[in-house]
């Protein structure tokens, strides 16, 4: 008999591999609110130790990676701030994400990643670009999870022309609107 044998696969019995994080971050005028505390949760996600891309984006996309190393978390903020020139401007998600998937999806660790867009949704672009270009992120990463503010509101409801476009592409739609949100979603992220 001529039997097979097959080498036992390696990670399946260890549990399941720490996907890397991809946080994409709002910080136009109509985000600045939360802006602060969402690099403060992209500054704790780098220190957790797991693999982190971080990207701001208002009308065009910055990466910030980088920046965010630093051991000083109100340093890495100032320096940010100076960095991306479009701070407290205008939202273009779509353009922004088209910006992400062309430029970046082969040089960044987002393919397989878990991508979270921290957004209100309120685009001034085309919603039209924005849903092809969550399409193509959609195939590119593992998860879509999409941390909106505005949800913490038990009168919101996501109609607004980015958000509704969004929305089907995304895995987990959550609240970020305080700190236990954000806890919260810093859970989520552990066990996907």
């Amino acid at each position: 008999r001529n039997r097979r044998r097959t080498a036992p696969r390696r990670g399946r019995d260890r549990g399941r591999r720490t996907r890397p994080l991809v946080l994409i971050l709002d910080i136009s005028g109509s985000m600045a609110p939360y802006s602060r505390a969402l690099m403060q949760f992209a500054f704790a996600a780098m220190a957790a130790g797991r693999r982190v891309e971080v990207f701001c984006f208002g009308t065009r996309l910055t990466r910030v990676t980088r920046t965010l190393r630093t051991k000083d978390p109100d340093r890495a903020l100032r320096e940010i701030g100076h960095l991306v020139e479009d701070w407290e401007g205008g939202t273009r998600i779509g353009a922004s994400l088209k910006e992400l998937v062309d430029g970046w999806s082969q040089r960044a660790s987002i393919r397989g990643s878990v991508a979270v867009i921290c957004s209100d949704g309120l685009e001034r672009g085309e919603p039209d670009l924005l849903r092809d270009q969550m399409a193509k992120l959609r195939r590119l990463v593992h998860k879509i999870v999409w941390v909106n503010p505005l949800k913490g509101s038990p009168h919101y409801e996501p109609l607004a022309r980015g958000m509704a476009a969004a929305l089907p592409y995304v895995d987990v739609f959550a609240s970020g609107h305080n700190l236990a949100s954000l806890e919260e979603i810093g859970a989520q992220l552990d066990r996907l």
